[in-house]
């Protein structure tokens, strides 16, 4: 079943599903640092280094992130490097560099505060809707809803259906107890990890089973339902490994190029190694000096 993009009054279950959530988080939410804090900047790190990231990987790279960079100024005035030196261990190595471009127009464009509107978060390097929500909601407790792959995954099983991406935010919207935005997010994010979660939903136990379009039953709705992830590629050979290897050995000091196919681990593949090399200069991740590759 197919959604249209506006959903139909009274199909999805708002009270029952809201409450139902909501008395289930008090004694199941997950205890997480960046819970603690209204402060923007750290909260948009956050959410940065947790995209496509573990949480469990995040925690520590947080703390120690936010002790070298408390404020934007500081990430910005630091070599871009810095902050892909600090990314050990979280993949994905362009995210310290958008960072780092977002600290930069943070400090010269809005006096090095983070902004509060959704428009000049969305103009920030690197940030997206989900991102730009999550701050409003998470730092300046908005009533705005954050919808990534967890939520996106909950409101199509519930509903029932596979729903396109205007109507997943504006169900999500709609489901914002008013006054209670920050509590709430927290709420459905920690539900659909910990409860409807991909690979091995736990719907015996779940405390929405009563009102779910789906239960376990059938083809899943949130296969290919908005802001549902899909599968990765392969990492085991693939370029993100070449790329990962390579950062992960600038971390400690300069690598000749010469040494680049070795130490990517395709010292039989002189081209592909020479391609991969250059997206990571045009992606700001490593600097060709003379006859030397270092970070930037």
């Amino acid at each position: 079943m197919q959604c249209d993009d506006e959903f139909p009054d009274g199909a999805f279950p708002d009270d029952e599903f809201v409450q139902a959530v909501r008395q289930w988080w008090p004694s199941n939410a997950r205890d997480l640092p960046w819970r603690h804090t209204r402060d923007p900047w750290a909260i948009l790190v956050s959410e940065i280094m947790a995209q496509q990231t573990q949480v469990g990987r995040v925690v520590p790279s947080w703390r120690q992130f936010l002790e070298r960079f408390p404020t934007p100024a500081d990430a910005a005035e630091a070599p871009s490097g810095d902050l892909v030196a600090m990314w050990s261990g979280l993949g994905y190595n362009r995210r310290a560099i958008l960072l780092h471009r977002c600290a930069v127009e943070i400090t010269e464009r809005h006096r090095g505060l983070v902004p509060r509107e959704l428009a000049e978060l969305l103009e920030l390097p690197g940030v997206g809707p989900y991102t730009a929500r999550a701050v409003l909601a998470f730092a300046f407790e908005r009533d705005v809803a954050v919808v990534d792959t967890n939520v996106g995954r909950v409101l199509a099983r519930v509903q029932g259906a596979t729903l396109s991406g205007q109507t997943v935010q504006l169900l999500a919207d709609s489901l914002v107890p008013p006054g209670r935005g920050w509590e709430w997010n927290q709420a459905i994010l920690d539900f659909g990890a910990m409860i409807c979660s991909k690979k091995a939903p736990g719907c015996e136990i779940c405390p929405v089973r009563e009102v779910c379009g789906w239960v376990g039953v059938g083809d899943d709705p949130a296969v290919g339902s908005a802001s549902v992830s899909t599968s990765q590629s392969a990492f085991f050979g693939s370029d993100r490994q070449g790329r990962g290897r390579l950062v992960s050995a600038l971390r400690s000091g300069d690598v000749h190029e010469r040494d680049a196919a070795r130490v990517m681990g395709w010292e039989d593949d002189q081209a592909r190694t020479q391609r991969v090399v250059e997206t990571l200069i045009s992606d700001g991740l490593v600097v060709r000096i003379g006859a030397s590759l270092v970070l930037p």
